[in-house]
């Protein structure tokens, strides 16, 4: 009875450590892929989310003086052409 528990204990001995290497192994090819995967990105020369946004308010802020100084020009030139007629 005593061999048939070392022969388990021996079984369990080499089931947790095919495990163990195995999750050694997941853990190495996750790291590889997703090393690839920002060495992919890399080369698409994509911008981070913060440029974007830093972009985008840029954008936001260069329309709004445009609207301005449209409105702007719209009321000199109604001006001028009051003054044109009268």
């Amino acid at each position: 009875m005593q061999s048939q528990n070392t022969v388990f204990d021996d079984i369990a001995k080499l089931m947790i450590d095919a495990l163990g290497m195995a999750q050694g192994v997941g853990d190495e090819a996750k790291s590889f892929m997703r090393a690839q995967a920002d060495r992919f990105v890399a080369d698409m020369d994509l911008v981070s989310r913060e440029e974007f946004e830093a972009v985008k308010e840029l954008a936001a802020a260069a329309r709004a003086e445009a609207d301005a100084l449209r409105a702007r020009l719209e009321a000199l030139e109604a001006h001028l052409a009051e003054r044109a007629r009268g």
